[in-house]
């Protein structure tokens, strides 16, 4: 396996990193870069970049991306981009075993980079490249699901080929297979899922659960101790399901109800501050009585503060997901194929799961799991059984002017 050096980070990134770094966690995961950063990675000037306008989508007529000139066969080689902190790592931080296990077996070699840094940054990096047709370097990604189904609707993601996917396709868990922005997975299968709940610190509640956003908004022994996400789809989409509606089919008054209820908790300064991911250090502290938050986060959390606590709300929770895509004209698309296909055996997903913490996609897991850590495979916020998955919701793809409309009212409510 090689490596290389990621790109540089700006310095605005480079001191969220710090915040997280400084924040009482041990390790720096994919969430704590993305959401660290807060809204700044998602505002209205930002989101020019992502819309269709004036952007030529290089799809065929019969809508797919252009078929690419595969070296797989004699360029036993793959070049992939993931986030930071992603991807299994050994206890000397010398070895990422999964890929190493993957190169022994089969002789491709992984250029494996954690050089994105968030999904903006990323795509304003690669989006000249893909609008012109030509190859990015880059053979799979991870991207939030929002922005990969932006990348399949301009025609910038390779069709994948079913036949090298055995095990994704047999795998997949049901709550992945079909998201409206990409049908049947045609272009995407998911790295990992990302549950958005309710987490509070015992002690700072003197006791009492909290699970559920009207008792974060209207609890006065909260006041000035809670805390939301600057993250839109999970503040706003766990608000409408407190409201009784479905963030996959709301409406734009649903939408305006939802920041006008979040307007009243800054208000009346029932909400200390809208946060990425560096709500953790507050909570860990007391800081934050409650908030809203990451599982993944939360799982590393309770690791060494037992008074960690988390809750699924009744009215259920947000479930995202981060996704391995080809681009168009991939130099090695086969060979990124049975890199997917191999991360959907159970005992590989496994690894990862330990590692990262957060949802993993892939059914057959939990007895694999389980020889790595009884705890870890008991863990919902990893291995959601069926209770869990049933509260699970997603947030419903947006047009570019809904996108537009709705960052832009989120940012007045959170200040950014």
């Amino acid at each position: 396996m090689e490596q290389y050096e990621p790109d540089r980070l700006s310095a605005a990134q480079a001191a969220a990193i710090r915040r997280s770094l400084t924040s009482g966690r041990g390790a720096l995961t994919r969430r704590s870069v993305l959401r660290a950063t807060g809204f700044g990675a998602l505002t209205v000037g930002s989101l020019a970049g992502l819309t269709a306008c004036g952007i030529p989508a290089a799809k065929r007529s019969d809508g797919t991306a252009p078929a690419s000139n595969d070296h797989s066969a004699s360029e036993k080689e793959i070049n992939f981009s993931n986030w930071t902190q992603y991807m299994d790592v050994s206890d000397d931080k010398k070895h990422r075993p999964t890929l190493e296990a993957f190169t022994k077996r089969t002789g491709i070699k992984v250029k494996y980079t954690e050089d994105i840094n968030d999904n903006v940054e990323f795509f304003g990096k690669v989006k000249p490249q893909l609008a012109a047709g030509q190859d990015i370097g880059r053979d799979l990604i991870v991207l939030t699901d929002w922005l990969a189904g932006r990348l399949i609707r301009l025609g910038w993601a390779q069709k994948l080929d079913a036949s090298l996917l055995p095990h994704a396709y047999a795998n997949l868990s049901a709550a992945f297979r079909s998201p409206d922005w990409d049908p049947g997975r045609a272009y995407s299968y998911p790295w990992t899922g990302i549950p958005t709940v309710i987490a509070y610190n015992s002690k700072a509640t003197g006791g009492k659960t909290v699970d559920s956003i009207t008792q974060l908004l209207d609890d006065p022994t909260l006041k000035g101790r809670v805390g939301f996400l600057t993250e839109m789809r999970d503040t706003v989409g766990m608000t409408l399901l407190d409201m009784g509606k479905d963030p996959a089919n709301f409406t734009d008054a649903d939408f305006d109800a939802a920041i006008g209820r979040l307007q009243k908790g800054v208000d009346k300064k029932q909400i200390r501050r809208f946060t990425g991911n560096d709500y953790t250090g507050d909570l860990d502290k007391g800081d934050l009585a409650a908030c809203v938050a990451w599982g993944g986060d939360i799982t590393q959390l309770r690791s060494d503060n037992p008074d960690i606590k988390y809750a699924v709300p009744a009215a259920g929770y947000m479930l995202s997901s981060d996704n391995l895509l080809i681009p168009a004209n991939a130099r090695h698309q086969a060979n990124a194929e049975r890199l997917i296909d191999y991360y959907y055996e159970p005992p590989v997903a496994a690894k990862l799961a330990a590692f990262i913490n957060y949802v993993c996609p892939v059914d057959g897991v939990r007895d694999e799991l389980a020889k790595i850590d009884p705890k870890l495979a008991e863990n919902t916020l990893i291995l959601p059984d069926r209770a869990m998955t049933a509260k699970a919701h997603s947030f419903r793809s947006l047009s570019s002017a809904e996108e537009t409309s709705y960052e832009q009212k989120f940012g007045k409510l959170i200040g950014a």
